[in-house]
């Protein structure tokens, strides 16, 4: 028990860290949510960055996010580019059912390993 609190802690104070830092860099310290957060992932993803969006391409942008911090976990795995540059991902496992809360913490924990392993946080 008292190790899934300090892992808790540890995710909490990661998730702070990385909320202040690109709250700073994209939003003028506003603080950014998680799917605030997912776009930004789905824009990096895409590599596009100063392509104007129409509102259609938020929506994919947002599940980029989702399959690319979500593909370590075995849920998603890349397929290929279509010719618009825009990524593709095959289901490879189904999402399990999570309450609200919990699928906020499993996203939290997919955003923040995402953006260890780009060594933005430690």
């Amino acid at each position: 028990m008292e190790k899934s609190l300090s892992r808790n802690e540890e995710l909490k104070d990661r998730w702070e860290n990385l909320v202040i830092i690109l709250s700073n860099k994209f939003s003028d310290g506003k603080p950014l949510d998680v799917e605030d957060i997912l776009y930004l992932v789905g824009l990096q993803e895409l590599g596009q960055i100063h392509r104007k969006m129409k509102k259609d391409d938020n929506v994919n942008l947002i599940h980029i996010g989702i399959c690319s911090v979500l593909e370590p976990y075995g849920y998603y795995r890349f397929d290929y580019y279509d010719e618009g540059g825009w990524p593709h991902f095959e289901l490879l496992e189904p999402l399990p059912y999570l309450k609200p809360g919990e699928q906020t913490i499993l996203m939290k924990d997919a955003l923040v390993t995402y953006f260890l392993k780009r060594e933005l946080i430690q």
